[in-house]
């Protein structure tokens, strides 16, 4: 089934317009969603060409944040307004939660122009609320692929206006922020005899192309002479010859090494391998490349914004399949490091392919390492999918890390990881298990396990992406599939992680 990455369509058409209102103005619009404080004043209302019968909706009493009403304007009431309180003081993820909820009914009739108006409030709430608004509208607008015979006929949204008293601090991060998560999400949703390896990495060839990437693919023949035996003893079951690494290279400046390097787990299908899942754990594995996904939508994000940062993205491409030359428990195979790993259990193949690509990253010497990784069950029980795991070598930079995430939110908590962790590890014929018989903290151990393929000296941050999926969607995003990752690294990458990471 033929698939080409949809780079054209992955946003709304949106920009900020003059605040003034008019009633032949507000005709225009198929919907406007209006921004309010808890207890507008005279003049607010007086802005507002529906502003009267807006007024008795809203009551004269205080709003609390979030809290919205419906009216419909216009000659034959062609114009759905949605007035909504602004929250004087909020989290970014509960901002980011009501604009999701505010989208989905702006968009449930089909509107092809939609207008986002801030009357009143704090200039900070205004321009924090307006921003998430159009983060949540432009994730709700956004269409997964479909391959139904017959597609429901839908009426897109073409564009979104915004406006507010203030001028708005720049929309840019925040729409490229937004198409890298709906390309994450996209990718993700694929369903896995389209997105395969080779379907993948035709994908990132064409996302290349279009990009003006640099393009490297490291399949298993040359991944054997680099003594990539890791990922060559997940990729070994697979019935075809397609599996490999992507070396994805975008160079914001000249630069002699990687600023940043993405590296991400693309397990386009896990049966658990020889230790094979159960129907019910293994019905959603073709998610199981969403950590992939989210390393390729974040460099979308940096390109679209014209980054100056030099990014290679190193994606980890295959399956983890059962079958004759599958990999089995108690396998000892080497990493192109040089260590060599004892396997216990053949569904912990994430740790195994990311090994090998973390190990190649580092070659070229990046500033820093981002890796993610839907990677444990474990890290799902520690945080529920409200969060994702964050874990890195440099422990000192845990407050910036945590407030990217609060900023961005996208949250996510940081994970002890002492070295005393890595005695669970030690194997009697290896250098390393691969994981424990029992699986206790095994989102730590894994993390320790990784931390052996990160020289030292490079400041690395392994994010376990518990919240990569959720039932009913997370924060502004609808769907299931999350894309969880790419506002939080923007926003990392914005405070100067990692220049700012010095050892401890």
């Amino acid at each position: 089934m033929p698939t080409r990455l949809p780079l054209g369509s992955l946003l709304v058409a949106a920009r900020q317009i003059s605040a003034k209102l008019t009633a032949v103005r507000l005709a225009k619009y198929a919907c406007a969603i209006i921004l309010l404080p808890p207890a507008p004043a005279q003049s607010d209302w007086d802005a507002l060409p529906c502003g009267a019968p807006l007024r008795a909706l809203y009551g004269r009493k205080p709003r609390k944040g979030g809290e919205s009403v419906q009216l419909r304007v216009g000659e034959n009431a062609e114009t759905l307004v949605i007035a909504a309180c602004l929250a004087e003081t909020a989290t970014t993820f509960e901002r980011l939660q009501t604009a999701g909820r505010l989208a989905r009914a702006a968009l449930e009739g089909e509107p092809q122009t939609l207008l986002v108006l801030a009357q009143g409030g704090a200039r900070e709430a205004v321009d924090a609320t307006v921003h998430a608004t159009l983060a949540a509208l432009e994730a709700a607008a956004f269409r997964f692929a479909t391959f139904k015979s017959k597609p429901p006929r839908r009426q897109a949204l073409t564009r979104i206006d915004v406006a507010a008293r203030d001028r708005l601090s720049d929309l840019a991060p925040t729409l490229a922020g937004a198409a890298g998560n709906n390309l994450a999400r996209w990718l993700t949703a694929l369903p896995p005899n389209t997105l395969d390896a080779a379907g993948y990495r035709r994908l990132l060839a064409d996302f290349a192309r279009q990009l003006d990437l640099d393009y490297k693919f490291y399949g298993e023949a040359q991944l054997r002479r680099l003594g990539a035996g890791a990922f060559l003893a997940v990729s070994q079951g697979n019935a075809s010859r397609d599996a490999g690494i992507v070396r994805l290279s975008y160079r914001g400046r000249t630069a002699l090494r990687p600023d940043v390097s993405l590296v991400g787990k693309g397990i386009c299908f896990d049966t658990g391998g020889t230790n094979l899942k159960t129907h019910k754990s293994m019905l959603d594995m073709h998610i199981d490349m969403e950590g992939s996904a989210v390393a390729v939508g974040t460099l979308f994000a940096l390109h679209a914004l014209r980054s100056p940062l030099a990014v290679e993205c190193w994606l980890a491409i295959t399956e983890n399949r059962i079958g004759s030359r599958a990999y089995k428990p108690q396998d000892v195979v080497t990493a192109c490091n040089g260590t060599t790993i004892q396997v216990i259990h053949t569904d912990a193949e994430g740790r195994m392919v990311l090994a090998d690509a973390l190990s190649l990253a580092a070659r070229n010497r990046p500033r820093g390492i981002i890796d993610y990784a839907t990677l444990t069950g474990a890290c799902v029980g520690a945080l529920t999918e409200r969060y994702s795991g964050a874990f890195t070598n440099r422990p000192g930079t845990r407050d910036t890390i945590e407030s990217a995430g609060a900023d961005s939110g996208e949250r996510v908590w940081c994970f002890p990881m002492d070295a005393d962790f890595d005695s669970d590890l030690e194997s009697a014929v290896a250098d390393v298990l691969q994981c424990t018989v029992d699986g206790k903290g095994d989102h730590i151990l894994a993390a320790r396990f990784l931390n052996r393929f990160v020289p030292p000296e490079i400041p690395w941050l392994h994010l376990d992406l518990a919240a990569g999926s959720r039932h009913g969607g997370l924060g502004h995003i609808g769907t299931d599939i999350t894309g969880f990752g790419v506002r939080f690294t923007l926003d990392l990458l914005r405070r100067g992680w990692p220049a700012r990471a010095v050892p401890k």
